[in-house]
């Protein structure tokens, strides 16, 4: 049996409860991993007026951080299949704590920046490799609740991360808080290290045929772009959020980050509720309304005044990441069995490219512009487009 990355992995495993401390531990990378990408978002506002840049100054980081992670994650089977992916995961854990570290003691932002694509590259080799090592440790019939296990670690990295930010900041500055995650990001891949268990298996590159069958698949193309705009609405907007709140909203930074907080603390249930419409209607219709919600929500976003933003801020996220379960499920089933595996490996690196990096740096801009309400809005016009493209979404088995 081959899982999400092309590997052969032991189709028996064991039980899920034989193997918590090995997935928590993998949890806990993954917490870390993903909060260090993110983290810059409450700490905006702090490091624009400390560095003296402008808003699209402080976009075009986040496109930075993409720009890395976007490189080895694409590359990451090359990587994992010269070595295991046990040796992977230890080693991005380290790195990543390392580009942390070095960016907090940075002085230049020539260093910063540097530091940033250094700190997505190392990031970016994970994924791939924790999930083979994962589905590799848990039998088959468990590793629906062991991935969402692990599946929780972005989930609650978005709620932890404005309000660790906000409790640090009363006693630290910005770059302490960075060198605190670095240490623990090291830590942690120390401990699995000595107390981790699987992944003592070379990872697998794609080859140059399969890679041709997917590319000549329009319907590829459409799930990046797809992917592009559901990550816009989540990740995108959740980067550039709190600087807006307070730069533009004039709100007060601790309570920005306090609402962004409690907004994605109401969406932690409702990708779940979007796995059962999504079985129900199929992943076609769940995206459209989702993409036609998050869409509207985020237009709204930058339109609305006073009371109905702060209530818009709850909302747009609690559609937006609903996004993920029928798209993973469209994308499965996009080309003939052999390139499923290599789709996801290849969308997903994209779609964090654009969504994630290049939707934040052109809001940055505008705002640096004088239309941060524009770009906000103009984002969520965009996101509705992506409606129209479902029309042309083709799955080898309709």
């Amino acid at each position: 049996m081959r899982d999400h990355c092309g590997e052969n992995i032991n189709e028996s495993g064991a039980a899920l409860s034989s193997q918590v401390g090995s997935l928590l531990l993998m949890t806990g990378i993954f917490f870390l991993n993903f909060m260090s990408r993110i983290i810059f978002a409450p700490l905006m506002p702090i490091i624009e007026k400390d560095l003296g840049f402008g808003h699209g100054e402080a976009g075009s980081l986040f496109l930075l951080i993409s720009l890395g992670y976007f490189a080895t994650l694409m590359g990451s089977g090359f990587f994992s299949s010269r070595s295991t992916h046990r040796k992977t995961i230890i080693f991005s854990s380290m790195a990543l704590g390392a580009a942390l570290l070095a960016i907090s003691f940075s002085n230049t932002m020539w260093g910063i920046r540097i530091g940033l694509v250094i700190l997505g590259m190392a990031a970016g080799l994970y994924l791939p490799s924790g999930i083979s090592t994962l589905t590799s440790l848990v039998r088959s019939r468990d590793w629906g609740k062991a991935i969402a296990i692990h599946e929780l670690a972005p989930n609650l990295s978005f709620v932890v991360a404005p309000l660790l930010s906000e409790a640090l900041l009363r006693w630290l500055s910005w770059r302490y808080i960075l060198a605190l995650l670095g240490i623990a990001s090291v830590f942690v891949g120390l401990a699995f290290a000595r107390f981790g268990r699987g992944g003592d298996f070379p990872g697998e590159s794609p080859r140059p045929e399969t890679l041709k069958i997917l590319l000549a698949q329009p319907s590829f193309w459409i799930m990046v772009v797809l992917f592009s705009l559901g990550i816009g609405a989540s990740l995108g907007i959740y980067a550039m959020l709190p600087l807006y709140l307070v730069m533009e909203r004039e709100m007060v930074r601790s309570w920005a980050n306090y609402l962004v907080a409690i907004s994605r603390i109401l969406s932690l249930g409702m990708a779940f509720l979007a796995g059962i419409v999504t079985d129900r209607l199929g992943p076609k219709v769940a995206m459209g309304s989702v993409l036609l919600g998050a869409g509207f929500m985020t237009l709204l976003l930058g339109a609305v005044p006073g009371f109905w933003m702060v209530l818009i801020v709850f909302l747009q996220p609690m559609i937006a990441v609903c996004f993920f379960p029928p798209g993973f499920a469209a994308l499965s089933r996009i080309g003939p069995p052999s390139v499923r595996n290599i789709s996801v490996s290849f969308t997903i690196p994209v779609a964090f490219f654009l969504g994630g990096g290049a939707i934040p740096a052109g809001i940055g801009f505008l705002g640096e512009a004088g239309s941060f309400d524009l770009g906000i809005s103009l984002v969520g016009g965009i996101i509705m487009w992506g409606f129209i493209l479902l029309r042309y979404l083709k799955f080898p088995d309709e």
